[in-house]
């Protein structure tokens, strides 16, 4: 798959020299020959390099460091094809800063019952071999993810494709770098949180970054890039054919709305940054009748539903763990075809067993999630520091299954709270012209929306009808952050006695989470 052609995963086979040479040799094929099989699936996104079989503390040390070296290496799997002495990887596992995956398979899938002599009991060990390895895994309290079963069969195959995926996005999760243009709104708890500890935890960067900076980008913005990206919008999306006139307002409106895009996407590409906030109090000059203004005259909504469609983290009122998690999201569905988003709980719909929730925002919905063609519209919007006709795509959300999720911060350590749901046809909004996901939480509103606010959720959300919690699980275990999953087996009693579970592991289990 293209979007992963840079990446890879090492296959790193556990052996020992006590069954000779011509055991060694055998591990050795049966290896490729089941990484060719792998590979040749069509099942994963990432290719899968076979490292060669490790048979002393040395050779499994060496690989160990090996990996954690290239950067093309996103992950590392493991397997015992015969009993592998677990001791002989204690060092090489305390040098491993990749994610690991530990498979217990075999190299056949049946016994061979008529035919299987000592020689054959000797070679294929993987269940022995396996639970050695696991054990020292455990002794060492290393996170892992275990996955089951034949390498050949399409279940197996695919669980190992949700965690290629999952750490391809951690490895680019580790450069990530969010520019926060101004602050976030005054006062707002739940979109802060702790930046250094962030950075240690999760790998990306957040720098704070002068809107004033960022107009110097607007200002060079040349003309004859704004009307080419208009001729863009207009060729993409559904417009009134008035909004296409040159002397009217709302043209202007949808130029500027151009121009903010080129600035933004100018600094992201200049400073090397996958993600952005913004701040609706926070435009620029604040003065728009002073001759020297230089400021956005409009939220750059258009620009982040855009920015966001291709990839770039976004988080509103300076939610810079929105913005992240979003660029983690994309970047793990890559050639998945549903589509995701930022989005922010906006509004209840109480309808007993159809209760829902109206998931939107002033005007930052990700295209993707869109059913039909976004239609680019021009509306006054009343808030923020700028109270102008503002430049939009207008859609509703595709009905389905998905699975949102955010991340918070506890204080002692993050929290991620991952929540299953079902978006359901939305109605038109005629006096409220955004795009907008309409969504019942699982197991149902009542519950759903109870857990999340226990859990301490966020009104922000990123939302993928393409991931699934097991995407979750999988991130949850590398980054090595704390995981509540609401699903449709949520009970609220059981609910609450697992966040106090959580509470005692975390507190009286402090160096876990150094």
């Amino acid at each position: 798959m293209k979007a992963f052609e840079n990446y890879e995963v090492w296959w790193i086979t556990g052996a020992q020299l006590l069954y000779g040479g011509d055991a060694v040799v055998a591990v050795d094929s049966h290896s490729k020959a089941m990484v060719d099989g792998l590979n040749n699936s069509g099942n994963l996104p990432v290719k899968v390099v076979y490292k060669g079989t490790a048979n002393s503390s040395r050779e499994v040390t060496e690989l160990m460091k090996a990996a954690n070296d290239d950067c093309r290496c996103v992950g590392v799997i493991t397997w015992m094809h015969t009993f592998s002495p677990a001791k002989m990887w204690i060092h090489g596992l305390q040098q491993l800063n990749k994610p690991m995956l530990h498979l217990h398979t075999q190299f056949n899938a049946e016994i061979p019952w008529d035919t299987m002599d000592m020689d054959f009991m000797n070679l294929n060990q993987s269940a022995h071999g396996d639970r050695e390895f696991g054990h020292i895994c455990a002794r060492m309290r290393l996170r892992r993810k275990v996955v089951v079963g034949h390498w050949s069969d399409a279940e197996t195959q695919r669980k190992i494709a949700v965690w290629q995926r999952v750490a391809a996005a951690w490895a680019d999760s580790q450069d990530m770098l969010i520019l926060r243009f101004g602050d976030q709104m005054n006062n707002v708890a739940v979109t802060d949180g702790d930046k250094v500890e962030a950075e240690l935890r999760l790998g990306y960067h957040v720098d704070y970054t002068p809107v004033s900076e960022l107009m110097e980008y607007y200002k060079k913005v040349s003309d004859e890039d704004v009307d080419a990206l208009v001729a863009t919008y207009f060729q993409l999306y559904a417009h009134a054919p008035e909004l296409e006139d040159k002397n009217t307002v709302e043209y202007e409106k949808v130029r500027n709305a151009a121009r903010a895009e080129l600035a933004l996407r100018a600094i992201l590409k200049a400073k090397g940054a996958k993600g952005f906030t913004t701040n609706f109090d926070d435009l620029g000059t604040q003065d728009i009748n002073d001759p020297k203004f230089v400021g956005f005259d409009q939220i750059p909504g258009l620009a982040s539903q855009r920015l966001m469609a291709e990839g770039y983290g976004f988080g509103a009122e300076g939610d810079w763990k929105s913005a992240a998690l979003y660029r983690t999201v994309w970047f793990m569905q890559q050639g998945m075809t549903k589509g995701c988003s930022f989005l922010e709980d906006y509004t209840l719909n109480f309808d007993g067993a159809n209760s829902s929730i109206l998931q939107a925002h002033m005007l930052e919905v990700c295209p993707l999630i869109a059913e039909e063609r976004p239609r680019l519209e021009v509306h006054f919007l009343g808030i923020g520091i700028r109270k102008e006709l503002t430049a939009r795509l207008v859609f509703t959300s595709k009905p389905g299954a998905g699975v949102t999720a955010t991340i918070v911060d506890m204080g002692n350590r993050f929290r991620l709270i991952v929540n299953d749901v079902e978006c359901i046809k939305s109605k038109p909004l005629p006096k409220l012209p955004v795009a907008s996901a309409l969504w019942i939480p699982q197991p149902d509103f009542e519950i759903g929306a109870g857990a999340w606010i226990l859990a301490g959720g966020t009104h922000h959300s990123c939302f993928s009808y393409d991931l699934s919690a097991e995407y979750w699980e999988d991130y949850a275990e590398i980054a090595g952050i704390e995981m509540l999953h609401i699903n449709k087996d949520t009970t609220i009693p059981a609910f609450k006695d697992r966040m106090r579970w959580n509470e005692v592991y975390y507190m009286l289990n402090k160096s876990l989470y150094m």
